[in-house]
């Protein structure tokens, strides 16, 4: 039973309807996995699922993060963007920062992410605005820094990345950092006052900030660690392809959010997790593969991926929150 299921007034229709819709994601994961397997030849080989899971972990990095924003009933459309800009970022510091690249990356992201959480929660501006407006003055950043190229990161900068480029255990090093990131993630949110809260913004925002509790605060941390997640990605993803690029995760964005809403998180806040964005981010890569294997264009995967996402939001979507729909 999840948080959400102990709100006052729920009726037990609705606790029904939540708990059927919590276990909705898994039973699609294991269809879509079931009917890709019969219908394509060699998907169901180790080698292949192992390479879906390696490719999820990235993309698992970016959707945690904005799990933590969705669940309050926000959205953070400038996680490409970060996660671009920090590839660029940690490409350039390698050959002269070293290892120092790393954690300095991170911290770029987690200053971006509270420029938008302030800017949003002081100024009073939807959450969609203000993060739209920081991906743009982050994707220019990047694109000066790169003088718009992409940078190579060198056979010394490789050495760097052996943390999360290499194999053990005969799997990918990349498989063991996103286990390690939805274990922290959980944990954030389940055991620790903001994550408590974050449901409750998400459920009743009037009444939480009636209750005392300083939801601004946790707004801005929510977006803080959206920022650093992404930031985490677009190191992974930068040491995978051995590269930085000002637009290297721009065919990010709709996959991360509709893994997020295809997981079971409801896009209006109140309801989800980091664990559900695990089961979302798996359907994605899979529908992705699938798509590959059938010899799907890579662009008009994009249309698919908005279709998803579109009846995502229809059956998850929360009406009594929106009397009028803008």
């Amino acid at each position: 039973m999840t948080p959400s299921d102990h709100l006052p007034g729920r009726s037990y229709r609705a606790v029904v309807t939540n708990r059927v819709r919590s276990f909705a994601p898994l039973l699609l994961l294991t269809t879509l996995v079931i009917l890709i397997g019969i219908t394509t030849r060699g998907f169901l080989s180790v080698e292949t699922l192992v390479g879906v899971v390696a490719d999820t972990a990235v993309l698992f990095t970016l959707a945690a993060g904005v799990t933590f924003v969705v669940i309050l009933g926000g959205i953070d459309l400038s996680i490409q963007a970060v996660a671009s800009f920090s590839s660029v970022v940690i490409a350039l510091m390698l050959p002269n920062a070293g290892y120092w690249a790393f954690p300095v990356t991170l911290i770029l992201g987690l200053f971006i992410g509270a420029f938008s959480g302030i800017v949003h929660v002081r100024l009073r501006i939807p959450s969609f605005i203000v993060t739209l407006a920081t991906g743009g003055v982050v994707s220019a950043a990047a694109l000066l820094l790169s003088q718009a190229r992409s940078i190579t990161i060198g056979a010394r900068g490789r050495e760097f990345f052996k943390w999360s480029t290499g194999t053990n255990f005969g799997l990918p090093d990349v498989i063991f950092i996103g286990a390690v990131t939805a274990l922290l993630g959980i944990f954030v949110q389940r055991y620790t006052p903001f994550g408590r809260y974050s449901i409750a913004i998400g459920a009743g925002e009037a009444a939480t900030w009636a209750s005392g509790v300083k939801v601004d605060r946790q707004k801005i941390i929510a977006y803080s660690l959206s920022a650093s997640f992404a930031a985490l990605a677009g190191i992974l993803l930068a040491g995978r392809l051995s590269s930085g690029s000002p637009t290297l995760a721009n065919e990010l964005l709709l996959p991360a959010i509709a893994s997020v809403v295809v997981g079971g998180t409801a896009i209006t806040g109140g309801a989800g997790g980091i664990e559900r964005t695990v089961i979302g981010a798996l359907i994605i890569s899979v529908v992705r593969v699938g798509m590959t294997f059938i010899g799907v264009n890579i662009f008009a995967q994009q249309i698919v991926f908005g279709i998803v996402l579109i009846m995502a939001v229809a059956v998850t979507i929360d009406r009594t929150k929106i009397l009028i729909v803008k």
